[in-house]
């Protein structure tokens, strides 16, 4: 059972062997906080003491739900017998957000690690030095090789198939995602609105929406167009396959796993035409597709189900148990962000 959200709160030192999780209330819905908040859903489900610190109470945003048991302030004790929890970014070689703590970097997309700055040759350069979680196989075996002196594993991304499922179908739906490529996407979006080929088709940009509208519209999306870049998963491309719809598009690198499946298509980084003459094609023989649809649904959930996230998240845990952990006061990584610039998450 999850604990009460406000007996978690209200208490402000160590307790015996927690897994807190060092996460940002962003205003919209974030993949990456999304994801520790499952984690930690999983963890409380299977018995365990789990946490999400954020560093402000008045950050506490409401796309993240009740059940989620959560700490808060800039800095906070962590115990002998915790384990922390931390993003891979902001990490910064030599700064250690909790000396003497048993921690985890947590890295949801290998193309950030060293987004704070270079890196020196024990990177990051903390003590205990940490265990590093991926979320892809791709990213698993990029980390390993680039961090050769820590222990990389896998802890894969989880599928939410009730969520995300197939709707009635009706008026034909394209649909994307233009965050990640928004000049990219303006002419893309041209481009459909103009193709004679796709008259009558329903286009739609998903700009930050909502989580459930993002469901809803999946649902009754026939097409949905991947404009991953820079990607160590994807699961915009995994939710849309839950959903039932076929996929075109980029695999943004750590996603191509995901362009195993019947119905996904992928197409050369950088090529918009290509995109809009496979999705024209697609829909012109759209009904015929529905098999294909259902079976892209069915490969997704067999390869991604809550169960073996659950279960590789807790050999990951217990493997982190088993190094070394110290009484400190860790130090939340916000304090770090702004050594990320401006230009972070500026995509081309």
């Amino acid at each position: 059972m999850v604990p009460d959200p406000a007996d978690v709160v209200s208490r402000s030192g160590p307790s015996p062997r927690r897994i807190v999780y060092a996460g940002f209330a962003t205003r919209h819905h974030s993949g990456g906080v999304h994801v520790m908040t499952q984690h930690v859903r999983l963890l409380c489900a299977g018995g365990h003491d789990a946490r999400l610190w954020l560093p402000d109470p008045a950050d506490r945003t409401d796309w993240i739900g009740d059940d989620v048991p959560m700490l808060f302030g800039a800095t906070l004790p962590i115990g002998a017998d915790d384990l922390l929890v931390l993003p891979e970014t902001p990490t910064i070689q030599g700064r250690d957000p909790a000396p003497g703590a048993r921690k985890v970097i947590f890295n949801q997309n290998h193309f950030y690690t060293f987004a704070a700055g270079a890196p020196g040759e024990n990177f990051p350069g903390w003590a205990p030095e940490p265990a590093v979680w991926a979320v892809s196989a791709e990213s698993r075996d990029v980390l390993a090789a680039t961090l050769p002196g820590l222990t990389v594993g896998l802890v894969p991304n989880p599928v939410d198939g009730e969520l995300f499922s197939p709707g009635p179908t009706g008026q034909l739906r394209v649909s994307w995602f233009p965050k990640k490529r928004p000049r990219e996407a303006s002419l893309l979006a041209r481009m459909l609105a103009d193709d004679p080929r796709l008259s009558g088709v329903e286009l739609v940009e998903l700009r930050e929406a909502p989580r459930a509208e993002v469901a809803a519209t999946l649902a009754t999306t026939a097409i949905f167009i991947a404009l991953g870049h820079t990607e160590s998963f994807g699961l915009p491309v995994a939710e849309a396959l839950a959903s039932g719809c076929l996929v075109v598009g980029y695999d943004g690198g750590g996603g191509h796993e995901l362009f195993e499946a019947p119905g996904a298509w992928r197409v050369p980084d950088q090529r918009p035409l290509l995109i809009r003459d496979r999705v024209a094609e697609l829909i012109q023989n759209i009904d015929a597709r529905a098999s294909v649809r259902a079976a892209n649904r069915r490969w997704v959930l067999e390869r991604y189900p809550f169960a073996r996230t659950a279960a590789a998240l807790q050999e990951a845990v217990d493997a982190a148990w088993a190094g070394p952990g110290a009484d400190t006061v860790a130090e939340h990584p916000v304090a770090w962000l702004e050594s990320l610039g401006p230009n972070f998450t500026a995509y081309a």
